[in-house]
């Protein structure tokens, strides 16, 4: 997917670029800095020495030596003064400087740390929100793996509201699933929810019997310029019952007026797996995979329970990252990215997969 955020060491990452977070000599530091010129060796730092420096907020770009990435893209971030001395302005050019010569150099996958969040002292939560922001700009016109790579827990925040209105809507939901024992095939039901019981169908059935010959469509009197409000056919209902993912979520896409780029980039999906998708219409994709497009596409939290039974997936209380999607479906929130923050707190898997 266009946009994962990931744990671990950047120095290890095999991408096309790495960036590091110099100073503006760009001869080493401590922190992110230290440890890439420690892996990379003295060749990088003997490269360094003929760039003549770095400001803060652009970015010069280096081979990557001894590190398994080919380039080392080198930028200064800005120091925290309290909010108002054009902090977030540098640092929104660090990344789409950085971003910029990456392209330039044909890469088609790039890691960040999160810049300035460290020594520098820029607020974790906001130099979170400023690189995703950075990024997803860039990546509305290009087609790009970037990585935000952050070193252990501490180095990644978000809001503490959030955090604390999620964990509750957790317990209460969580709680309440395993409060009480589960009847036997309770599950099995639940996954069949959007279905009609057999006592529906067997109604339907009877009440369509009994309906007089007046109702049938043929015997509805013709009005010249009144359209008549019919029902769905049932042969269209059916044909939407036979539906696979592929189907169901390709009509979505002409319904909400979408083009196919926009619903795979807001969902963080790759092109080339909306590809397979488009072109196998019984492609199963995985459940963050399918969450990402019914996300994507602003469905409901009933449609979206209908699009993911179309690919053999429910929600369930009995899971902490259903609950978690759940949660941002009923209040509105459909930024795939704040959705990814908020799993990824959470140990959970991330859309878009």
């Amino acid at each position: 997917m266009p946009l994962q955020i990931i744990r671990g060491d950047i120095t290890k990452l095999a991408c096309d670029a790495i960036v590091n977070v110099a100073n503006p000599s760009l001869l080493g530091g401590g922190g992110v800095d230290g440890a890439i010129h420690r892996a990379a060796g003295k060749e990088l730092l003997l490269a360094c020495e003929k760039l003549g420096g770095c400001r803060p907020g652009e970015a010069k770009i280096t081979g990557g030596y001894r590190l398994p990435c080919q380039y080392v893209i080198h930028t200064v971030g800005p120091v925290w003064r309290g909010g108002n001395s054009g902090e977030r302005e540098t640092l929104t050019s660090c990344y789409r400087e950085a971003l910029r010569l990456a392209a330039e150099k044909g890469c088609r996958s790039v890691a960040f740390p999160l810049i300035s969040s460290g020594s520098y002292g820029y607020p974790k939560e906001q130099a979170l929100k400023v690189a995703e922001e950075s990024i997803t700009e860039f990546l509305r016109d290009s087609e790009m793996l970037v990585y935000i790579v952050v070193f252990d827990r501490d180095s990644f925040r978000i809001s503490e509201k959030l955090f604390s209105d999620i964990a509750s809507f957790i317990d209460d939901r969580y709680v309440e699933e395993h409060s009480f024992p589960r009847r036997k095939g309770a599950e099995e039901r639940t996954q069949r929810q959007a279905l009609f019981s057999k006592e529906e169908q067997e109604q339907d059935a009877a009440d369509f019997a009994a309906a007089p010959a007046k109702e049938s469509i043929a015997a509805r009197p013709y009005t010249v310029g009144k359209r008549l409000d019919l029902p769905p056919s049932l042969e269209e209902l059916l044909k939407k019952e036979d539906e696979s993912f592929s189907q169901a979520l390709l009509r979505k896409i002409d319904e909400k007026g979408m083009t196919d780029s926009e619903c795979y980039k807001k969902a963080n999906v790759d092109r080339k797996l909306f590809s397979k998708i488009r072109s196998d219409v019984h492609y199963h994709p995985s459940k963050p995979t399918a969450i990402a497009f019914a996300v994507a596409l602003e469905l409901s939290l009933d449609e979206t329970k209908d699009l993911l039974m179309k690919a053999g997936f429910a929600l369930s209380h009995s899971s902490k990252f259903d609950i978690i999607i759940e949660y941002f479906i009923t209040n509105g929130n459909y930024n795939v990215f704040e959705i990814n923050e908020a799993l990824f707190a959470f140990d959970q898997v991330l859309l878009g997969v």
